[in-house]
């Protein structure tokens, strides 16, 4: 069994002109959305084995203070830099390419590429994601290159405005 947490980046600031969009921050309210779907996914028992993350500096925020809530520890965290300006297929050999011996994985990255992944992946309609929303698939398989929508069971799509 193969277990998949997709999330977006929470939202990020667009206050600084000079900054290009990879160094662009997160804004308030993905630091506080961020820590906040990081609990929920602890609550529902959420224990990545491996968080992926873009290299953008918002997703490694995200990830960051994501992890923090499920104590995975920042350091730990794969910059993978195909995540940043991925299409869904791209991600889809991201994950493929992890490790056997991983069996939970968190992968964020940015729309549209992310949440077209979740379509691709879930076996029932994913909407849009919004900025900090997650996705959680479960795969009927051993190997994350066997995973698919025809072995996927969806466990549940969330983000911030459920919990306000």
């Amino acid at each position: 069994m193969k277990t998949l947490y997709i999330l977006r980046h929470a939202k990020s600031s667009w206050e600084f002109d000079e900054l290009s969009d990879h160094d662009r921050p997160l804004n308030k309210r993905g630091r506080h959305d961020a820590p906040l779907m990081g609990h929920e996914l602890a609550t529902r028992g959420v224990t990545p084995d491996l968080i992926i993350s873009s290299p953008a500096v918002r997703a490694i925020s995200t990830a960051t203070l994501v992890g923090k809530e499920l104590d995975y520890d920042a350091d730990d965290i794969t910059v993978d830099t195909r995540v940043y300006g991925a299409d869904e297929e791209d991600l889809l050999e991201v994950v493929q390419e992890a490790p056997a011996e991983v069996n939970t994985l968190l992968l964020v990255g940015h729309n549209e590429a992310i949440s077209d992944f979740a379509n691709l992946l879930s076996p029932e309609p994913v909407h849009s994601m919004p900025t900090a929303g997650v996705t959680g698939l479960s795969f009927n398989c051993d190997d994350w290159k066997e995973i698919s929508k025809d072995n996927a069971t969806l466990l549940f799509y969330d983000f911030p405005k459920n919990h306000k």
